[in-house]
């Protein structure tokens, strides 16, 4: 069994995750979304671990070859725990690229038998990014279309009743 590893923050998910889950969930027998900690990133994530992965689980559930898993700790130890021989990651824009390449080259080091794969973003997704939906968000601006419906719906939610 071929099982790939889709790691993120995922914080809100996106559709151009969404995208890059669904295309890795077709050439591989499982995919397991590691929705990070990441309590350490900014003033923290908007919103829980618990809330990430529920979202991710609502958003893939007609996907029946994907798993959604919370983790803390280092991609190729987590890697490694589910069995996973490869790490899939969604690219954007050369920036993306540059910064990608360098933790593939670090995860190489720490283990030479998983492998990276870059799942280049469909160009309408291109643009997208959790940290401009959140600034969208919280600025009044609509979403929709961007997110699972069910995220849309938090984040006017609690962008609401943190003004």
């Amino acid at each position: 069994m071929k099982r790939a590893l889709c790691p993120g923050t995922f914080d809100p998910v996106t559709n151009g995750h969404l995208d890059v889950i669904e295309r890795a969930s077709s050439l591989f027998d499982e995919v397991v979304v590691g929705v990070a900690l990441s309590a350490e990133k900014g003033d923290g994530p908007l919103f829980s671990l618990e809330e990430r992965v529920g979202f991710i689980e609502g958003a893939t559930s007609h996907l029946g070859n994907v798993r959604v898993r919370p983790f803390d700790g280092l991609l190729v130890e987590f890697a490694q725990e589910t069995d996973a021989t490869v790490i899939i990651k969604g690219l954007r824009a050369v920036t993306d690229f540059e910064r990608e390449f360098q933790m593939a080259q670090l995860n190489y080091r720490l283990d030479k038998t998983i492998e990276t794969m870059f799942i280049m973003s469909i160009p309408e997704y291109a643009y997208l990014s959790s940290s401009a939906v959140r600034e969208i968000a919280r600025h009044g601006g609509s979403v929709k279309g961007l997110v699972p419906d069910a995220v849309c719906e938090a984040l006017a939610s609690r962008l609401h009743q943190s003004r």
